[in-house]
């Protein structure tokens, strides 16, 4: 009975999780998870939380406690980065964070005392990359995913640039940009290779070098989950990550990204989405490509070593004075446009140019928030942000068949909308 009860409040909460456009199917794995990082109780209370940001008050109503009570546990729920909060308005508003990027990474972005980390990195390893439900839902569903790629910005001013001086590069496409415009900074360690290093499978890249910025930054340094940073410092870390051949992977928005990885190939869950479910789009490309020089390409195939998702191999020459002689080839379809295969060419034989179509990136979070919703399914939730009433619900269940209707589907999942018409909404608001 205990067993069926334990379940059960971690199964509310993973229900609540899954009413984020980005969800964490259940699983056996997934509560064993929730349990090291929450006790029953707070399962039960955080699986009752809006999906938008809320007070204390808020939550003392929902929880039906006193409101001191409440924001005891909301700031204890704070402090282990499973809530973040920040001051609006001459009150604190704290909001619950998606599992990824979120709670998950939160959990492993320092070393602590408080959870067993090496139990908590091989039941992510087990559900993250064994069983794949999550991987899937998580970077293979929908158009609009996560998170995007930043142009390698060495391989813009490369020597042998070729068309790259006539690139339109613009500043939400540049990570330095990103750390310049942030007003608060934070650096931790990468979830990535904190949790393989548990798993003795790091690599030896950088461990301390992920970035969060803004609201998130603030909340995660206040709580000792990030130090705080200057940006100077940051971008430092940036150019470092850059000579190591790492890739810069962040939120999916132009204004507002919350955060940059410094992603390595081989740990990274993005990275090895991408190679899994190329075909599925999980990541968002930069909006260029490497394109070759064969008459520079000696074949040395370090651009092929480079490449975090096995976009270039090493193909036949077609030399005929030479018959061994080999040379680069990409797949374009697989490339994220990244550039770091230009900086690893000896021989200067790549340079970047533009690909045939911008790739579309959200305004902001509420605007991928609410185009992931679309996509998911999850639209008629953010609408009614999942109240526990029966009335509430029976809403929800009303507006999410409406939304599936193949007319009313069809029009939310237009270009148009999904990009003029909602962005221009969101900017009057």
């Amino acid at each position: 009975m205990a067993h069926q009860t334990l379940k059960g409040s971690y199964g509310d909460l993973a229900d609540r999780l899954n009413r984020f456009p980005q969800g964490a199917p259940p699983s056996e794995l997934l509560f064993k998870i929730l349990k090291i990082l929450l006790s029953e109780r707070e399962a039960a209370l955080v699986a009752r939380l809006p999906i938008r940001p809320f007070t204390a008050k808020r939550a003392a109503s929902l929880w039906h406690l006193p409101e001191g009570d409440a924001r005891k546990i909301l700031d204890a729920l704070a402090d282990r980065t499973l809530l973040l909060d920040y001051p609006e308005d001459g009150e604190t508003r704290y909001v619950l964070p998606p599992p990824m990027a979120g709670f998950f990474e939160f959990s492993l972005m320092r070393v602590r005392g408080d959870v067993d980390q090496r139990a908590l990195s091989e039941l992510f390893y087990q559900y993250l990359n064994v069983e794949e439900d999550f991987v899937r839902e998580l970077f293979a569903r929908g158009e609009t995913q996560l998170g995007r790629i930043f142009v390698n910005e060495p391989a813009l001013v490369s020597p042998k640039a070729g068309t790259a001086g006539a690139l339109q590069v613009l500043d939400y496409e540049r990570a330095s940009e990103v750390v310049r415009g942030a007003a608060t900074i934070g650096v931790g360690l990468c979830y990535c290779r904190h949790k393989m290093a548990h798993l003795d499978r790091a690599c030896d890249a950088p461990l301390d070098i992920c970035m969060t910025f803004g609201t998130a930054a603030s909340s995660l340094t206040r709580h000792g989950a990030a130090r705080r940073v200057e940006a100077a410092e940051c971008l430092e870390l940036l150019a470092a990550a850059r000579e190591t051949g790492l890739v810069q992977f962040g939120e999916n928005v132009r204004d507002g990204v919350s955060f940059i990885c410094n992603c390595c190939g081989c740990c990274c869950e993005a990275l090895i989405a991408s190679r899994r479910f190329g075909f599925m789009r999980p990541v968002h490309t930069t909006n260029y490509l490497p394109e070759l020089d064969g008459a520079a390409c000696n074949g040395c195939g370090k651009c092929v070593t480079a490449c975090p998702v096995d976009a270039l191999e090493l193909v036949s020459a077609h030399n005929a004075r030479r018959p061994a002689a080999k040379a680069a080839k990409l797949e374009e379809d697989r490339c994220l446009g990244c550039g770091v295969c230009i900086q690893a060419c000896p021989e200067e034989a790549l340079h970047l140019r533009a690909r045939a179509g911008r790739v579309l990136t959200p305004l902001n979070t509420s605007h991928k928030v609410v185009l992931m919703a679309i996509e998911r399914g999850g639209f008629a939730e953010l609408l009614v942000d999942g109240q526990a009433s029966f009335g509430y619900r029976a809403v929800a269940a009303i507006l999410g068949v409406l939304l599936k209707m193949p007319p009313l589907k069809q029009a939310l999942a237009s270009r148009q909308v999904k990009s003029r018409y909602l962005e221009a909404l969101l900017a009057k608001t």
